[in-house]
């Protein structure tokens, strides 16, 4: 079936008592559920449309928490990652509020720290993004739908009377074309601990660059040379230390993401395969 997610799915031989306002999608009707209670059809009663204005003030608590409990099931993904940046950013918070960030800002002489912490943050939004886009296709599989403008649904257009041995290798072929639109966030988080090694060579050629060999029997000289040497040193440190914690951070909203992918990919092929064989 082509179409676009309907608001919610229901088991097949039932309907639901609910609240809803019918609308049109792609041409189509629709019905938005704003909450909702399934039974079977031989108990059910019909229900006209009610708009949300003409509710109880109780129908609309009732509905504001189905609807919120359906959102937060249909992007479970999403919330997750929503959860994950929440507790790291407290977590930033609170560093930030015990001066531990202090030394960090002041060692940031040659801006690879603010490079670093860009990176990232470009790597988590396209991560998000793809998380988005993940979760409509996943809806739409558990509802039974072809994600229509996706490389699923042109998967599942494609293996339409063909062959277990084609299916099999179309199915693969949809396994590459996944993971190749996500593998560029895996690069970004790699590329944050090449931007910390890199601020770790630059640090140590800070801190070399102050030694003067000549000039180590004076007195006078050392401690300018000290200085210089600890700077360096400081610089070397800090840009690791930020490029390694953001390369885990990224790392974990990716594994996120990637499972989401397996998921998707995973129903693409059992629906897929349902449907060759009914």
């Amino acid at each position: 079936m082509d179409g676009s997610t309907p608001e919610a799915c229901f088991p097949e031989g039932q309907v639901a008592s609910a609240w809803f306002a019918v609308v049109m999608r792609d041409g189509r009707s629709a019905v938005r559920v704003y909450g909702a209670v399934v039974m079977p059809q031989s108990v059910a009663t019909p229900v006209s449309a009610v708009s949300p204005a003409g509710r109880s003030p109780f129908a609309r608590l009732s509905a504001l928490l189905l609807t919120s409990h359906e959102f937060a099931h249909r992007y479970l993904l999403v919330m997750r990652f929503v959860l994950l940046n929440s507790i790291a950013l407290a977590l930033v918070g609170a560093a930030w509020l015990q001066g531990w960030l202090d030394p960090l800002v002041a060692a940031d002489r040659t801006r690879l720290v603010s490079l670093i912490v860009f990176v990232f943050l470009l790597g988590n939004v396209w991560c998000l993004q793809r998380l988005v886009a993940t979760s409509r296709e996943l809806n739409a599989l558990k509802c039974g739908i072809r994600p229509a403008g996706t490389k699923t649904g042109e998967f599942l257009r494609q293996i339409e009377g063909r062959d277990a041995a084609t299916r099999a290798n179309l199915a693969g072929v949809l396994k590459v074309k996944l993971f190749s639109r996500i593998v560029p966030i895996r690069h970004v988080a790699n590329s944050l601990v090449i931007l910390g090694l890199i601020g770790t060579v630059l640090g140590f050629i800070i801190a070399l660059g102050g030694v003067n060999p000549e000039a180590a029997s004076d007195v006078s000289a050392v401690g300018p040379m000290i200085s210089t040497l600890i700077d360096g040193m400081s610089v070397a440190l800090h840009t690791t230390l930020v490029g390694s914690v953001l390369n885990v951070w990224l790392m974990i909203n990716y594994r996120l993401l990637e499972g989401g992918t397996v998921r998707v990919l995973t129903r693409a092929v059992e629906m897929g395969e349902r449907d060759a064989g009914a």
